[in-house]
Parts: structure tokens; C-alpha cells; sequence
């Protein structure tokens, strides 16, 4: 299936830069990263197979742009490929993006592939729906894969509004055995069932309206199509019991607001999510307040709270079901563009804990260094995080811009 997906891709790739003209009036750049992380973790392995206390990795990402017909056509190339020491898994490629953009007066056409984010708040995206998370990449749902489609954008003094034909379905991305920060049973992605028919066919669709009014701004959708977020069943293969992906379908209503309020950013985002086994609504609020000019210098301070919950209680599939979050963010406004977000989350129904810190600055025009830990306790095995509880970890990372 895989084989099949990538194919599929190329064929993609090689029509649209085909397709490109040969006019001497193309304009093109490249550009993009290569970069290097280390993991250090603080704790023997809580699973079998994740015989590693230390992991090294390398990826590349390059981004090639043409631009042509005085600017209203474009194409983006951005190709992916990470390389894992230890987690077969994790070591793979992906087409980020490969997508064309025509601009018209009031309206934009985009075809092919591409990441689409909504969302405001900060420590959980609910609303965020169109491409699939890339669970190897890194486990805090961050990291997407490139979808296919194509996208009508319609300029209206009165909003936005996004029309999207879905074409072709990517299934999530599981750490493999040896892989670590995953849970206790490994997840058989060869093995992924489907609620549909038309399997990862399916054509999903989407609409959203988004607009800016004065201090306020708004984003509301529709969904209808594979969920992103599968089920994973027990299923016993060869005499070893897995965990199988499986896919169904669901109709999501999604709304997002951020009010820009002096040195206020006040943030909300809610679902209501139906499939044929269950329907609910999620919502994540919360603020920012920024201290600028702290203590007279060119440094902003950001303070952070956050609350998520989901109506499923105990019953919810998601991390994020009756959970506080806060922090704070530091930003030098420095040269070297140096920052430091700090943040912890509290889960109130299982009381656990869970601890991140990034930090990064710029050195020189091309190089970028990030120090991330990641830190939890959670003590009840009820409680989904309590798969990563001996995981706390280091992670450097070193990037070099292009």
C-alpha cells in the first residue's frame, strides 16, 4: 500500500513540474534545511525492542519555488527525508508539498499536495483537521504529511471561504518495536482497516469561512470524511497481539477565535465530532498576556494558560480530556532571534504531569541550534500518558538553512 502511495506521488511530482513552462520569465529559488538531532533519555526503556538510551537522526528538507506569469502561477516542491539510527519506522520520506497556486482577482486554486493548519491555541490543536499528524517524526502532533488536493479560495468582503476536494487518504505514522515513545503494544500499520468501502480512496471534502473583524479573528468548518485519528484494535497475528489502525468516517464541526485585546491574546477552540459509534464536543480556551519590554531591555515575556476538555471524559482516546495547561515564553528580539518556551500540563482526572522545555537561537545567517526536554509522570496505567513515563528525554537538534 505503501509502494502503491508513493507511486502514486512521483506520478503527481513528474505532471505538475512537467507541466511547468519553459519561459524565460520563470523565476526560481531554493531553498530549505538539513539537520541533525540527538536524543538522550534519562531512563532505561519501559518496553521490549527499545534497547536505546541514545537516538541520532538526520533530515532533509529542501524547498524549490517557480513563479512565472507575473507572479498570479506558482509551484512548490518540498520533498522530506528523515533518516532514524534506530527505529526502522521512523526512517522514511514524504512529498510535503507539490502544489500549484493560480491567483485571480478575488480567488486562489491550488492543486496537489499540501499542509493546511488551522488552529490558535497552544498546546493542542482540536481543530486542525486536514492533514495527517506524522506520529514518527515526533509524538506531540506537530508534524504533518503532505495531502492531497485541491482548494478554492473565494475572497468576500464578508470572509474567506475555502472549499476542499479531498483525494486519497494517508494513514498515521506509529514508532515501530525498537522505536521509543510509543505505547506498550506496537501498532501493525500494514494491517489498516477501514469503515469505508472506498478505503484510503475515499474523497473527502471540506469547507471553512474565516475572517477578521476589527480585534476578532474567526474561523468556522465542516468536515466530512475519514477521520484522522484512528482506532486501534487488538488483534492477535501470527500468535503476537498488535495494534490495528482502524479508520471510519465522521462528519466534524469545528470553531476557532483569537481576540487580540492590548497585550491580550485570548484563544478558543471547539469541536463536535460524529461518527457512527459515538458523538461529542472537545473545546481548548485559554490566554496569553505578554510583558513587553521586561525590565527595560528588548526582552518579552509571554504568559501562558490553557484549559482541555473533552466531553468523553475517562473515556476519551485523546491525552487531553480534563487537563490544565501553563507556561511562559521569552524572547530576546535579539539577532540571533534567541526564545524559550517553558510549559506544563496537568492532567486532573489522572493526576499526571508533564513537562516541556524548547529553546533556540540562531547563529549566524545559516544555523539554528534547539535544546527541547520532555518530562513525565504519570503513575496511573489508565491514563494514556503513562506509556511514556520512563521517557523523559534531551533532544538537540542543529540546523543548517539554505
Amino acid at each position: 500500500m505503501r509502494t502503491q502511495k508513493a507511486l502514486l506521488q512521483t506520478g503527481l511530482a513528474t505532471a505538475l513540474l512537467a507541466a511547468l513552462p519553459a519561459s524565460a520569465e520563470t523565476y526560481f529559488e531554493v531553498s530549505g534545511k538539513v539537520a541533525g538531532e540527538l536524543r538522550a533519555f534519562t531512563e532505561d526503556a519501559q518496553f521490549a525492542g527499545q534497547n536505546q538510551d541514545t537516538n541520532l537522526s538526520f533530515l532533509v528538507e529542501p524547498e524549490f519555488f517557480w513563479e512565472w506569469n507575473d507572479g498570479d502561477d506558482s509551484l512548490t516542491f518540498t520533498p522530506y527525508l528523515r533518516v532514524d539510527e534506530n527505529d526502522p519506522e521512523r526512517t522514511h520520506g514524504d512529498i510535503r508539498e507539490l502544489s500549484w497556486l493560480h491567483v485571480g482577482e478575488d480567488w486562489e486554486l491550488r492543486a496537489g499536495i499540501r499542509k493546511v493548519f488551522w488552529g490558535v491555541t497552544e498546546f493542542q490543536h482540536l481543530v486542525d483537521v486536514i492533514n495527517q499528524t506524522d506520529a514518527v517524526d515526533d509524538f506531540d502532533g506537530e508534524d504533518k504529511l503532505g495531502q492531497p488536493m485541491i482548494n478554492l479560495s473565494l475572497v468576500r468582503d464578508w470572509g474567506i471561504v475555502d472549499l476542499f476536494v479531498l483525494p486519497g487518504f494517508r494513514e498515521r505514522t506509529f514508532p515501530g518495536r525498537e522505536g521509543r515513545l510509543r505505547g506498550g503494544v506496537v501498532v501493525n500499520t500494514d494491517a489498516a482497516e477501514y469503515e469505508s468501502g472506498d478505503e484510503e480512496k475515499h474523497i473527502d471534502t471540506a469547507i471553512r469561512w474565516s475572517h477578521t473583524l476589527g480585534d476578532f479573528d474567526i474561523g468556522a468548518y465542516w468536515f466530512h470524511g475519514t477521520n484522522r485519528d484512528p482506532e486501534l484494535v487488538v488483534r492477535n497475528q501470527g500468535g503476537q497481539t498488535v495494534l490495528v489502525p482502524r479508520y471510519v468516517q465522521m462528519d466534524q464541526i469545528g470553531f476557532d477565535l483569537q481576540a487580540t485585546l492590548d497585550s491580550w491574546l485570548w484563544k478558543v477552540e471547539t469541536l463536535w465530532r460524529d461518527t457512527t459509534k459515538e458523538d461529542y464536543f472537545a473545546a481548548q480556551a485559554g490566554f496569553e498576556y505578554t510583558f513587553y519590554g521586561i525590565r527595560e531591555s528588548s526582552a518579552d515575556l509571554g504568559v501562558l494558560l490553557e484549559y482541555g476538555w473533552d466531553e468523553r471524559g475517562e473515556d476519551a482516546t485523546s491525552n487531553v480530556q480534563n487537563d490544565l495547561f501553563f507556561g511562559g515564553r521569552i524572547t530576546l528580539n535579539d539577532e540571533a532571534s534567541t526564545e524559550l518556551l517553558a510549559g506544563m500540563s496537568h492532567d486532573l482526572d489522572y493526576d499526571s504531569l508533564s513537562v516541556v522545555v524548547e529553546a533556540s537561537r540562531r547563529f549566524g545567517d545559516n544555523w539554528k541550534a534547539s535544546l527541547d526536554g520532555r518530562f513525565f509522570s504519570a503513575d496511573d496505567n489508565r491514563d494514556l500518558a503513562s506509556a511514556f513515563d520512563r521517557d523523559d528525554h534531551l533532544q538537540l537538534s542543529i540546523e543548517r538553512y539554505f
